[in-house]
């Protein structure tokens, strides 16, 4: 039995701030002499929840645990770069942000909790820091301001990633 992928939750950045930010990691990797390849724009995202692995019961699952969520739309900032810890060689290189990611993570709380409310197996993150991936570098480097990527959230997704990502529903926040 092949590997039939991963599912998780997040939010993806708009067409226009996935460019900039993709603009930027290119600009970093030369920057640092990265060899690593860059995240394509369509797969920039900020992870929220992590389900497990792919499974169409586990999909089905988390669209009706999660349906009665309701936010309003609300704006993130990502200012800052730093690397993650990885397995040696492969490093993540991320994009952070500031206290406009509480929101980000309070959604994440509270997609955890409508998972463990039906009784979902996953592992929900308490303190998580929301982060856009940039790369997997070949060493760590410090944490560096940037230029603020802006844009206002208006909708999280479930996410099956196999060979790219592929959107499986989406839930759009009250105007």
């Amino acid at each position: 039995m092949g590997d039939g992928g991963r599912l998780f939750f997040a939010v993806v950045p708009d067409f226009g701030s996935a460019a900039k930010i993709h603009r930027l990691a290119g600009i970093l990797k030369r920057a640092h002499r990265f060899s690593g390849e860059l995240i394509v724009p369509e797969r920039l995202h900020v992870s929220l929840l992590f389900l497990g692995r792919w499974s169409e019961q586990m999909a089905r699952s988390a669209c009706e645990a999660v349906a009665g969520i309701k936010m309003t739309p609300f704006e993130v900032s990502f200012d800052r770069t730093a690397s993650f810890r990885g397995r040696p060689g492969n490093r993540p290189l991320v994009l952070l942000g500031d206290d406009t990611l509480d929101r980000l993570k309070s959604l994440g709380q509270m997609l955890g909790a409508a998972i463990a409310e039906k009784g979902i197996g996953c592992r929900a993150v308490r303190d998580f820091a929301p982060h856009i991936t940039l790369l997997y570098g070949e060493r760590a480097v410090d944490e560096y301001p940037v230029e603020p990527i802006r844009w206002t959230v208006k909708e999280f997704v479930l996410i099956h990633s196999l060979q790219g990502h592929a959107h499986l529903a989406r839930w759009r926040f009250d105007v």
